[in-house]
Parts: structure tokens; sequence; C-alpha cells
């Protein structure tokens, strides 16, 4: 099946979504199963007990079907955990639907919601892992960023990690006195090890993980007979992109099965950001996926915004972000199928090419925040600083005549490779159903036939009054990938020329700047479409200077739970181009 690349362009005017009337929501469910749902502070409360039922109901109903599950979190209060769903129509392009679930505090257990949405399943490992909420049901419920003899619940509120200070940023040991001492010397770490009862790490021997439940191997009669047997891809492989581990099951050469293993880089971000001040919490979102910090850095003022109402941000402040979020685009794009390409075997001949261009736009970044990789340019109500003079001037010549040069050469050098169409075209295929179970986001789900862009489907900044078309793929395997990255980029390169000739003057700023600011109480979910697929923030606030509840939903995480689904029947040698096409970060990925 030949692979191509179609454009759509801006979806029609369409009636207000059924999802945003939540009240009518719950009558619909009520009229199947009463009382299961009621409505508190525009979110859809269901009771836990009936959970299952009700989501099938909203996925299979015509007039909603909700067919996908784009976040799963959870939040601590002081009398219940909650889980926290935030839901979409993607083939209507509606949504979203918030929908709440309680558990108890003492044994938290919740339904799992797999067997409705698929991609429920690493969602729901990460809250097991970081709140110990239960989801019963779980084809396989155990730590996904920790390892097992880690002690205790992270994100829930009562936790103390080791060299604990205090609850809240910033610190009154360091302000505004600023008498400074060292944790170690107050609290030595032998006296800050908590372990689980009766837990020794002297006869710690890691879980056989054999015992983990994999599909069995259907033998075909006219092959040749082999036995199954499980090797481990990573962590320390070059081509895991970063110490991420896959554990295969292979019969020869032919993958059985593929489950990805994480946590090797997990920091608790989202834990730093609730003991953070908002603002400190700006630069933390760089450091996620570190090639993107611009659009990190706009997903996270978008949802903080959502809880500033009196705050305008000024139209030059939004053309300035859609300038950096879109030469963000670009970036990444390059840097992805440089990688991919020597995934291939090229080695770093087109990793170079995609390099060099790089180098151009991050002098952009450079000379207008300060920094290349780490920018830390948005604010909540515009962005950090102004364009010097000398930013237009090459901005105009990338966009107009170098990128779009580069773009085209990069795709004639690659497009018609036979290396390329031989390893790329018809292998790691994900089917336009499997892509929308599983909750794939970004080029991931575009590659596989559909048209969903939350630029398009629920337009932020300026983007709706821009001219771009959303590029898709018509067979989901890698080339495809490949291909709707390419058009992804020169789309980019319209709404950049359109940006950069419409630029306003005036103010780039609004509010009163400080290093700390109130949030009103409530909660947000904020996203934006950034090059990995849609990067959300869902926060929320008790009205103090520092996030209750600050969580991330990232492309990269939510993307690697396709992986297995896409290397099954293919072979050994496919698995790395395959995770490749995926375009990981690990820094996003296990945050």
């Amino acid at each position: 099946m030949t692979s191509q690349v179609v454009a759509v362009g801006p979806a029609p005017m369409t009636v207000a979504s059924p999802l945003q009337d939540v009240a009518a929501v719950a009558a619909r469910v009520n009229a199947i199963y009463p009382n299961a749902a009621q409505v508190t502070n525009g979110s859809l409360v269901v009771d836990r007990e009936r959970l299952v039922p009700v989501a099938t109901f909203l996925r299979d109903d015509p007039s909603l079907g909700v067919d996908f599950l784009e976040d799963l979190t959870s939040v601590d209060w002081p009398d219940r955990f909650e889980v926290v769903y935030h839901l979409y129509n993607v083939t209507r392009q509606e949504g979203p639907l918030r929908m709440k679930v309680s558990a108890d505090k003492v044994d938290p257990v919740v339904p799992s919601l797999v067997p409705v949405y698929p991609g429920a399943n690493l969602l729901e490992r990460e809250v097991y892992d970081m709140m110990g909420i239960k989801f019963a049901g779980h084809p396989n419920l155990k730590r996904i960023l920790l390892w097992d003899g880690f002690y205790g619940y992270p994100l829930r509120k009562d936790y103390k990690e080791g060299y604990f200070e205090e609850d809240k940023k910033p610190y009154d040991q360091r302000w505004p006195q600023g008498k400074f001492v060292r944790a170690e010397e107050r609290n030595p770490f032998k006296d800050n090890m908590v372990l689980p009862p009766g837990f020794d790490p002297t006869k710690y021997t890691a879980p056989a993980e054999d015992n983990v439940p994999l599909v069995e191997y259907n033998q075909v009669e006219h092959e040749l007979k082999s036995d199954t047997f499980v090797v481990n891809m990573g962590p320390q492989h070059p081509s895991t992109h970063g110490v991420f581990r896959m554990r295969v099951k292979l019969s020869g050469e032919q993958i059985v099965d593929l489950q990805p293993v994480m946590g090797y880089l997990h920091r608790n971000h989202e834990k730093i950001g609730e003991r953070n001040a908002w603002l400190m919490n700006m630069p933390f979102t760089d450091r996620l996926d570190y090639l993107c910090s611009m659009g990190n850095n706009f997903g996270y003022a978008l949802a903080v915004e959502k809880l500033m109402p009196d705050i305008k941000v000024p139209e030059r402040a939004d053309y300035l972000r859609v300038i950096m979020a879109e030469f963000t685009r670009i970036v990444n794009h390059f840097f992805a199928l440089g990688q991919l390409m020597s995934d291939m075997g090229a080695f770093f001949t087109p990793m170079l090419y995609g390099i060099e261009e790089r180098e151009w736009v991050l002098d952009l970044f450079e000379m207008t925040s300060g920094a290349r990789m780490m920018c830390n340019y948005l604010r909540f109500g515009g962005v950090a600083k102004d364009i010097p003079p000398e930013f237009l001037p090459l901005a105009n010549e990338l966009v107009n005549d170098r990128l779009p040069r580069a773009i085209d050469r990069f795709d004639e050098y690659i497009a018609a490779n036979e290396i390329v169409l031989a390893r790329a075209q018809d292998v790691g295929v994900l089917s336009k159903a499997d892509a929308i179970a599983l909750g794939t986001v970004g080029p991931v789900l575009r590659a596989s036939g559909v048209p969903y862009d939350v630029r398009r489907a629920e337009p932020y900044s300026i983007y709706d009054r821009l001219d771009f078309d959303i590029p898709i793929g018509t067979h989901g395997d890698v080339y495809d990938r490949y291909l709707v990255r390419i058009a992804e980029m020169r789309e980019s390169v319209k709404i950049l020329k359109q940006c950069l000739r419409d630029l306003p003057g005036g103010e780039i700023f609004a509010g009163r700047k400080g290093w700390q600011v109130k949030i009103q109480k409530g909660e947000a979910y904020g996203r934006v479409e950034n090059p990995k697929g849609a990067l959300g923030f869902y926060v929320v606030s008790d009205g103090g200077t520092n996030p209750y509840r600050y969580h991330i939903h990232a492309p990269s995480f939510v993307n690697i739970s396709a992986l297995g689904t896409m290397c099954k029947g293919y072979k050994v040698a496919d698995v790395v181009i395959i995770l490749g096409s995926i375009d990981i970060v690990l820094g996003e990925l296990d945050r």
C-alpha cells in the first residue's frame, strides 16, 4: 500500500459541542443509569461503582461519541482522592468533557477504564505509582516510573522526601534572611532513608519479569518452528533515544509482544511544580521536552491564564508566542527526522543537515530570550522581552528563503531513497482505530488518518485567524509519519510568513510584573499543539501563591503506549525505526 499525505483545510463551522453542556450530558447518563452522574463546578462527577458502564455509554452514544481519552490524572484532597479524566470526540473535534470519580482516602480503589479506553493503561499505572490509587481490573497494575523498593506515593500531600524542608517555596531559611544551611548538614543521608516495612535492600532481588503477562504466540504451521524468548533493548542501547528500555518477546526475529519500561530519568517534576511558586515553574517546563522549550512555556502559560480572567494577552505578545512556537515545530521535526535517518543506518549526515538549520533558529531564540534551549520566555500575560531589531531581518530571511529550500532539499534526499522506502513503508502500521483508542496525539495520530490538531480543534492565541492546513497520512506507517512531519514544516513556514507580515506593534505584557502571582481558586486544563502532539497542563489553585496540583499531559508518554501495537509482527531490526518514528524525548516521557 502506497503512503501519501493529504492536506486538510479549515473545518467548517459547526454548532456548539454537546460535550460543553455538562448538565445535558449528566441528564443523558442518568436517564440510562439513574443517579450515576452529577455536575460539580463544570465537571461530570460519576458514581465510582458505575464508572465503566457510564464511560462505555459516553463512548458509544452516537450524539456524544466520546471516543478519545486524552488525559487521566488525580488530585489528593483533604477528604478524598479524585481521579480526573479529560475526554474528547476527535472525529467531530469536540470537547473537552472533564469527568471525575472519587476514591476513599484509606483504601483508594477505582475501576480501570482500560477495557473502554486502552490508552488508559500507562496513565492509570502512573496514577497508581505516584498517588497510590488502585485500578480494579487493570491488566498489569504495577509501578511505572519508580522502582519496587520505593516507599510511599510522592504526589500525596503527606509525602515528605529525603532532605524535606518545607511544603512551599520560597523556603523561610532562604528568603528573605538568606541564612542557608545545607540540608545534608541538618539531616544526614542515613537518617533520611525510608524503606517499606520489612524491606531489606541488601537482600533485594529484582522481580521475575518473565511473569509479567505477555501475549501468547500463535505459531503458523508453515513457519520455521522456534521457541519464544525475551530480550531487553536498552536502557543503555544508543537507539532508544535516551535511558529507555524495550522488553521484547521474540519468536526467532519476529516480535510477538513489546512492553516499554521507563522511569530511568524520572525526577518527580510534578511534585517540584507543586512546591514552586506559580512563576517558578516556567523555567521547569523548559526541561520537559528540551527541544521544544518555547512550546512548553506556551502550554503552561495558557493553562494558568485560564485562572486569570482579568488578564488579556496583548496582540503583539500573541503573535510572538506563535512565531516562537512555529519555529520550534520546524526545529523539532528537523531533529526528529534526522534521528530517524540515523536509526535507519544513515549515521549522522541527515542529522547534521537538520542541526544546521536548527542552529539558525536557535540564534533567534538566543537574541530574544538570552538562551538557546532553556528559553524561559513566556510569562502569564505575555512574554518576558520584546524581540531585538536584528530579529526580523534574520527571521524573514529564514522563512522566505533558507528554510523552504532546506526542507525541500532534505525531502529530496530522503523521500525517494530506496533504502528509506524499503525500511519505512508498510512498517510500524498503526490503524486509525488503534491510534484513537490508544490516545496517541500529534503526528503519530495524524499519520494514521485522523485530522486532529489542537490549533484547529480548540484554537488558542491567534491560530483562528491564520491560514494553514493539517497534513494527514493514509496508511499510518513509518513513512507516513515522516511525510506528515515534512508537510507540517512547510505549513509552519506558511504560518510564520503570515505572522511576520502582520506582526503588530504595542505592548508585550499585560498586568503587573513580579516574581510571585496569586491565582484565583479553581482548576483549568490548557493545551497546545506541540511538535510531538497535544501538550496539556492541568492546574488546580487553592487561591494561594503555589499550585495545589500541577500535572502534565506529556505527548511522549501517551504516544509510547502505541509502541507495542506498532511493533507486533515485525522484525527486531524494525523496532528501532518504529520507535524513532514516534519521536520521544525522555525528559518529557519520564518527567
